[in-house]
């Protein structure tokens, strides 16, 4: 499958499950904390500087996003979880939202993949692992990305992967992304595990 980076925009930011668009593409999630990187990674994956805005309000806006890929694929970012300012209101519509993604999706069979990313720096959270527990438990399919890698040294680089890897919650022979938006490290491993999870080789990325 051939996709033109170029012809990628934002098709729908849904507050709610009756928004989620039913275009019969396959839909590739992304997951993790409010200021993990997810916009960042989006970006980087894209080549564009600005198409996933990161907010100035870190865990306030509770949407999920839709960007249409050349009308062949949806990259799905999911609103950050773990944001220690968010109120019991906010934390319920985050909840409620974000199952409703999983269990009320109108094309629930075309999500291929979940990408969930994890701060390199400080290894999984108990929100992180939460999350994880919950693919698991429902038998989605996920990669982990170690974001923010330049941010280590060789050492700390080193400490980070071992915690990955030798973390027990991990699905048995989880695939593990090191990221980095600043030097663009890992982008074409992220598009590999996409074009793994649809089935098709992927180019123009």
């Amino acid at each position: 499958m051939k996709v033109n980076l170029n012809n990628a925009s934002l098709k729908m930011s849904a507050g709610l499950i009756r928004q989620f668009p039913a275009n019969p593409v396959p839909q590739i999630v992304f997951s993790g904390r409010s200021n993990v990187g997810k916009s960042s990674l989006l970006n980087t994956l894209l080549l564009r500087r600005g198409l996933a805005r990161v907010s100035s309000a870190p865990g306030k806006t509770i949407t999920v996003n839709f960007y249409d890929i050349d009308k062949k694929l949806f990259l799905v970012d999911l609103p950050g979880y773990g944001y220690a300012k968010r109120t019991r209101e906010e934390q319920v519509k985050w909840s409620s939202l974000v199952d409703g993604y999983f269990t009320q999706n109108p094309n629930a069979d075309l999500m291929k993949l979940v990408i969930q990313l994890v701060d390199s720096r400080v290894g999984p959270t108990k929100d992180d692992l939460d999350m994880i527990g919950f693919m698991n438990e429902c038998s989605i399919p996920y990669v982990i990305v170690a974001t923010k890698t330049d941010k280590l040294n060789a050492t700390e680089r080193k400490k980070a992967v071992e915690t990955l890897v030798t973390c027990p919650y991990l699905a048995p022979g989880t695939k593990i992304i090191l990221f980095s938006s600043e030097t663009k490290e890992g982008r074409l491993d992220v598009w590999k595990a996409i074009s793994d999870a649809i089935g098709e080789p992927i180019t123009g990325v």
